[in-house]
This record gives C-alpha cells, structure tokens and sequence, in this order.
C-alpha cells in the first residue's frame, strides 16, 4: 500500500471527485509516522493528527500497483507532467523509494522530498530521481531549533554539499509564518540560490493535533512581498541588499519603480506555486475559497491586481 493525495487519486482516475484545480504533480506519500518530530507536521513522532494526514490534505491508502500503473498511464495521456514522493523517516522508506524510481524513472519525471544526507542523495539521482528536496523550512536558527529540534547551518551544509555535487537537480523549502522575519527569508533565499539550490516557498498552515496547532498563517500582504522578492531574485532583477528593510525585518522598498515591479510582475507567475517544474500543489497551504498563497494556476488579470495591491502601496 501506497498513500497518494486525493487530488492525485481524482487526476489519476482511481476515485470520481471535481477537481477544480487538477494537480499536475502526482504526489505520493512513503513510509508511515515519522522518526523526526517537526512541529508543524501531521505526520511527526508526537502528532496527533491523522495518520492520513499530511498539511491540510488527506492521503487515503491505496494498492501501489494499482497506483503506479495509474501514474504512468497518467503522465504517458499528459495529465501530469511528473511525480513526487513525499518520504517520512522510517524503518523500508528509502527501501520503497528505490522500488518505485526503479519503476516510474524510464516512464516520467520524479522529485523525492526526503531526509537524507549526500551519499543518499547521490544514490538516489543515479537511480533516476530528477530532483532532490532537502526541506529547510525555518530560516533562522532559533525557529530551525524550536520547529525542527536540528542545527540550521548542518541541514545548510548538507544541501550546500549536495547542490555542488549535483547542480541544477536540489530544491528545497521554506515555510513563511514560523517566527521569522521577512528579511531573513529573502537572504536565505538569496544564499540558496546563490549555491545552486532552488528554493520553494509554502505558508504555515496550523493543522490539528500538532505542536503548533493553535499558530496563525502569515499575513498574506507579507507572504505577496516574499513572493516577489523570489521572483526578482530567481530572475537576476535585484539582490538582497537591493532590498530595503524596516528594523524589524519587513521588506519596506522592493529595489525597482513601481511601474517597472508592475510590468515584471503582470504575468502573475510570481504568486503561483513554487518549485519543481510542473508541480502546482493545489491546497496544500489553504482552503479553495482562499485567500490562496499559492495559485494553484494562472492568474486572472484581476487576480494579479488583487495580489499588487497588497505589496508596498
């Protein structure tokens, strides 16, 4: 048995279910309860949670046969251009991973989502995994040590390690709302993508029966600001000394006009999802009636209105 999100399970056809924002990632969950303790995660040691629960998404069991066969055919008809395991840190998860790359490499795309140190790493992209995520999350190191129970600067230098060895093929993650400020996430996004490393943006969303169940998302103004920053950043339009900063930490000044931060941002794709190719994560950080951190889809013209009013005036 395999857990597979119920948006995945609806695209691939398994269940009948409206999706009105298809996944165009299949992601699919490996291992069970976790060995490590995140404290925003359903699936952590202590968690009380659902066990088929991971963010705000429910992930029914299901045959992996049935499951595998079902993302082949899916990717080989253009529903979704690759899949994704999500790994928990267990007794045969790395075990199970092997099997299904061994499987799926030859048919589509594959990203892991892992713990794992650079050996593993290695072995998994020799296998065919095209992409490796070593989430970060937090992104100063009394969140990292608070949220996590790690050392920031080991978990940096293994991705570090890992980017220089593999270039182009290590993403990571970064969970705005954990007690950082809006500074801090943009140097460190400044840092990752100076080593190579694609970093991806998520909102904590507070789930029931974990450690920080009773915190608040980040204000969605904050998160828009951070989104851009990405943005400028990804596409060589401003550093993060570029950026101007209030004492607190809050972006104050996104380094360019107005008029020209309007027209690099007209398309919208800054405030879409974030990370592998083809990978839009429906709901993972918020309800469909919204408000949507993440755009699951191409922005409307009004859409991407709404998500400049909210950066600096």
């Amino acid at each position: 048995m395999i857990k597979v999100s119920s948006g995945t399970l609806g695209v691939l056809g398994l269940v009948e279910t409206h999706l009105d924002a298809p996944p165009t990632t299949a992601y699919l969950m490996v291992g069970g309860r976790c060995r490590r303790d995140c404290a925003f995660c359903a699936q952590a040691r202590s968690s009380k949670a659902s066990a088929a629960a991971l963010s705000r998404v429910s992930w029914p069991s299901w045959d992996e046969n049935e499951v595998l066969d079902a993302v082949e055919q899916a990717h080989a008809d253009g529903r979704i251009q690759r899949c994704c395991l999500q790994v928990t840190v267990g007794p045969g998860s790395l075990a199970q991973v092997r099997t299904i790359v061994t499987r799926l490499a030859p048919h589509l795309p594959i990203s892991a989502s892992l713990v794992a140190n650079v050996a593993q790493v290695g072995e998994l992209l020799e296998l065919g995994v095209e992409r490796v995520g070593l989430s970060l999350d937090a992104a100063n190191e009394e969140a990292y040590r608070r949220v996590k129970g790690g050392d920031l600067d080991r978990s940096l230098a293994v991705i570090g390690e890992a980017a220089r060895r593999y270039p182009g093929r290590i993403t990571t993650h970064l969970m705005v709302g954990l007690g950082e400020t809006e500074e801090e996430i943009v140097r460190m996004m400044a840092l990752l993508l100076d080593g190579g490393v694609m970093p991806a943006l998520f909102a904590f969303t507070p789930i029931r029966g974990t450690a920080l169940e009773g915190g608040s998302p980040p204000l969605l103004d904050s998160y828009r600001r951070l989104q851009v920053s990405r943005q400028l950043l990804l596409e060589g339009l401003c550093t993060s000394d570029d950026l101007s900063y209030s004492k607190q930490g809050r972006i104050s000044s996104l380094g360019l006009p107005r008029s020209e931060l309007e027209q690099v941002l007209a398309d919208g794709k800054a405030f879409q999802t974030s990370g592998c190719p083809g990978c839009n994560r429906p709901y993972y950080n918020e309800p469909p009636r919204g408000p949507l951190y993440n755009y699951p889809r191409p922005l409307t013209g009004a859409e991407v209105r709404d998500a400049l009013a909210g950066l600096l005036w």
